[in-house]
């Protein structure tokens, strides 16, 4: 290693504290890449939820990406903690399918109302209400929360596959897919593999998967096609219009500010119990 190199790396290393933390510069370029990888399924999950619901999916598609770009750049150079930031799975799903399509509110008045809770949660953040949650939050809800975040998360991805679907019949919400189908077997084999190679603590192993079953479905799956490596957004018409459209004034309308407040409690609870669960698996917490 040269003297530039290992100049650099020392840099790195009294920054990020890598080597208080047990970990190496190497190792946290391929758990940065594993977590872009893995993070990948949110810029497919937020835009088609909220296109459901009327937003523009390319305008979504952008925003989806600049959120985790620098909400991650940020937790990463300012906060100086290991961990990604993305769009909540659970709060576009309330905006979606609650506050749009189920009590039929317009989306600029749902754009009013996410915006009205961001203001909420950054105020309780400086005045230290989440900090005290983070700290004296039962251990057994902590680890509930992670876990019941994550389950649904999988529910997610096994509806996206076709390995659960919607229930057309009465009883239950959702029933098995088609197990033969070649997007269950891969995610199925994909997942098999990802917990023998995790019980075999293999270093990237989950990238390694990610990266094998994608190569497997480019070749024999006529459904995955590759569009390209870069490509410039463009918002559309749609997106342009909907810029700086969003109406807080309809959003504090006495109908509107109870999902306004359910929304708050959501994102707190929701970033809470995974910050907890991701701290604690990464060893983070004193």
């Amino acid at each position: 290693m040269s003297a530039n190199q290992s100049a650099t790396t020392g840099k790195l290393d009294n920054y990020f504290k890598l080597t208080a933390r047990g970990t190496t510069v190497r190792k946290e370029m391929i758990a940065g890449l594993t977590t872009f990888l893995a993070m990948v399924y949110s810029v497919i999950v937020v835009p088609s939820m909220l296109g459901q619901a009327g937003f523009p999916h390319t305008a979504v598609f952008i925003a989806t990406c600049l959120v985790a770009g620098f909400g991650s750049l940020l937790m990463g150079l300012w906060a100086n903690l290991p961990m990604a930031i993305g769009c909540a799975i659970s709060l576009t799903a309330f905006t979606a399918f609650s506050l749009v399509l189920g009590q039929h509110i317009s989306v600029p008045v749902a754009l009013g109302a996410v915006f009205l809770m961001g203001c909420l949660f950054t105020l309780f953040s400086l005045t230290g209400i989440r900090t005290w949650i983070l700290k004296n939050i039962p251990i057994g809800i902590a680890h509930g929360a992670g876990i019941g975040i994550g389950l649904f998360l999988l529910l997610i991805a096994a509806n996206s596959v076709g390995l659960v679907v919607i229930n057309p019949l009465a009883g239950l919400p959702v029933a098995m897919g088609e197990f033969t189908s070649f997007s269950v077997l891969m995610s199925l084999a994909g997942l098999a593999a990802i917990f023998g190679l995790e019980k075999r603590k293999v270093p990237g192993g989950v990238l390694l998967v990610i990266i094998a079953i994608s190569i497997i479905g480019l070749i024999f799956d006529p459904n995955v096609k590759y569009q390209g490596f870069f490509k410039m957004p463009q918002l559309g018409e749609e997106g342009l219009a909907l810029l700086f459209a969003m109406d807080i004034k309809g959003a504090l309308q006495p109908l509107v500010l109870p999902s306004v407040l359910a929304l708050v409690m959501t994102a707190i609870f929701d970033a809470t119990g995974t910050i907890r669960a991701v701290a604690g698996q990464a060893n983070l917490l004193d």
